[in-house]
């Protein structure tokens, strides 16, 4: 079972608070945390990262647009959702607010479901910017592994000497178009969109290029393909 997502919800109305968190908490998706005004939102964030904050607009002493700079200003919070919450529903209101760097922005009173609706599309939208960043640091990595095994190829080997294989690899020809492809650090989904084909199709040849190779992995591969001139 998946643990409930932490969210932060900062309001000084004990009546919404109490609403709100018990609206999310009840679908078991989510935990979360109440704070009455700003300043004890910002205690909570020294010690805990929420996944998103709900925060109202209208506070005393440290109001919605106040907590929102501070937290933008903060490299921890930089990116993290957050939603707007009040009862000032006209249009420069919402203007202010998405150019104070809010990330959704519901006027009371609202439907819970909306809030909840939208709630998940952000953390959605996260994830999956999240997912993105990790797949181009991979493909970095990547992309530094092929430079410097093509490096020490143009050295003179320095430890990479190009022999004949040692079995027969007969590759077809759509195999040795992956391989090249691979070769330069592309990953699935690139190589896809270069040949027209699905993911699922690019997963299965680069299958058959491991099992094909005795390897297991990308890097071994290229690493494998350059040395017995399967690929430049």
């Amino acid at each position: 079972m998946t643990e409930p997502t932490p969210l932060l919800l900062v309001d000084d109305e004990p009546g919404v608070r109490e609403s709100v968190q018990a609206f999310l908490e009840d679908s078991g998706e989510f935990q979360v945390q109440a704070a009455s005004n700003a300043t004890e939102a910002w205690e909570y964030l020294q010690r805990h990262l929420p996944a998103l904050v709900i925060t109202d607009l209208m506070m005393p002493k440290v109001d919605g647009y106040q907590f929102l700079a501070q937290l933008r200003a903060d490299p921890r919070f930089a990116d993290l959702p957050v939603v707007f919450l009040t009862a000032r529903g006209m249009t420069m209101d919402r203007i202010q607010g998405y150019q104070a760097g809010c990330d959704a922005y519901l006027s009371k009173p609202f439907d819970p479901d909306e809030l909840e609706a939208i709630v998940k599309n952000l953390l959605a939208r996260r994830r999956a910017a999240q997912d993105l960043n990790s797949e181009s640091a991979k493909l970095q990595e990547i992309y530094q592994e092929i430079r410097t095994l093509k490096e020490q190829l143009g050295q003179g080997g320095a430890g990479l000497t190009v022999t004949p294989s040692p079995i027969a690899v007969d590759l077809t020809p759509r195999e040795q178009d992956i391989l090249d492809l691979v070769s330069q650090g592309l990953m699935n989904k690139e190589i896809a969109s270069r040949l027209k084909t699905s993911v699922r199709n690019v997963e299965k040849y680069v299958s058959r290029l491991f099992s094909k190779t005795g390897t297991n992995s990308r890097t071994e591969l290229v690493r494998f393909a350059l040395q017995h001139g399967l690929s430049q």
